[in-house]
């Protein structure tokens, strides 16, 4: 017996009946011929971990641009964040951790520079506007390489249904959902004390009670709750008392940080910055890159543009605005 089938019979063996398994997953976009070491869901987690999309996020705002501090979070470090709870709920549950962990090492490739403000502007000045979990779909479907890195249907459906209006179809899938929320609740709150933009005392004192007063302890409670309302079942939760706090803690958040409140220099820098590299190629397609303007009359201008500047880091980004002011 190969070594990938011993694997996919102790997932038979050991995993929940609600588990994906990767024995008898829905497939890949192309037929390839199956490894002789790792499962088909281990197989896509190395392919995002090695792609240049992934090695990207590194540079990308997390929620605070160009911070001067060493221990802010970035796209990079909030991403693996995500994946150590969703494979630590994944784990507790007996789900498939492969899964798991592909789609949360991918659920954030196709991000736009400068965080959500980024995303914001993009979304306002495209004609299709603008969702990040579709460009992160789009990243590894069609962009990475330029054919995309050919993952299984059960990851490209994890990535695309990520945010809260969506709803993936596999449990693992909805760990990811559920762990993105946790992860980046709790690393913007540290990091925004950091910046002073708030502080331990100003935090909700009913949502803390519930949460816990520190950064371990919000986070150790609310994974703790979703495995205990998960555990056996067919659909991952948090009980509704957690559930209600960790909802009125995000909601603070948005007030206090993610809008108006960060910075209104940073975020007006954002903006124009956005603003002038979409404007500038869509009325400029001959100055893209020539990877990307080989694709224009097959996907149009506005969904390339977006394309090229989804995948830009900030500083990237930054640098070609520069450039073509002083062009």
């Amino acid at each position: 017996m190969i070594i990938r089938e011993e694997i996919e019979r102790r997932e038979q063996e050991y995993l929940s009946p609600y588990a994906a398994l990767s024995a008898y997953s829905k497939g890949r976009q192309y037929p390839q011929e199956k490894c002789s070491i790792r499962t088909e869901f281990q197989r896509d987690r190395d392919r995002i971990l090695h792609s240049k999309s992934f090695r990207r996020l590194k540079h990308k705002t997390q929620v605070f641009i160009a911070p001067e501090g060493d221990h802010y979070r970035t796209r990079l470090t909030h991403t693996l964040e995500v994946s150590q709870i969703s494979r630590t709920i994944a784990r507790a549950l007996k789900l498939n951790e492969d899964l798991t962990e592909a789609i949360a090492l991918g659920h954030d490739l196709g991000h736009t520079p400068f965080g959500h403000m980024g995303e914001r502007t993009l979304n306002k000045v495209s004609q299709n506007g603008f969702r990040h979990n579709l460009q992160s779909l789009r990243v590894v479907e069609d962009l990475e390489d330029g054919r995309g890195l050919n993952l299984t249907w059960e990851v490209r459906d994890g990535i695309k249904n990520h945010t809260e209006s969506e709803e993936p179809s596999t449990l693992e899938g909805r760990i990811v959902r559920i762990s993105d929320r946790i992860a980046y609740i709790n690393h913007d709150i540290d990091d925004a004390i950091r910046a002073k933009i708030i502080s331990q005392e100003s935090l909700p004192g009913a949502c803390i009670e519930v949460l816990g007063e520190t950064h371990g302890q919000r986070i150790n409670n609310m994974v703790e709750d979703v495995i205990f309302n998960s555990l056996n079942k067919a659909y991952i939760r948090m009980s509704d008392k957690v559930k209600n706090a960790t909802y009125e803690l995000r909601k603070f958040m948005f007030e206090k940080v993610y809008v108006g409140t960060i910075s209104r220099n940073q975020e007006n820098e954002a903006d124009s910055i956005i603003k002038g590299l979409f404007y500038y190629f869509s009325n400029n397609p001959k100055m893209l890159p020539p990877e990307y303007y080989k694709s224009v009359s097959r996907c149009g201008i506005d969904q390339v543009v977006c394309d090229y500047i989804a995948g830009m880091t900030d500083r990237y980004a930054l640098g070609v605005f520069k450039s073509i002011q002083n062009h």
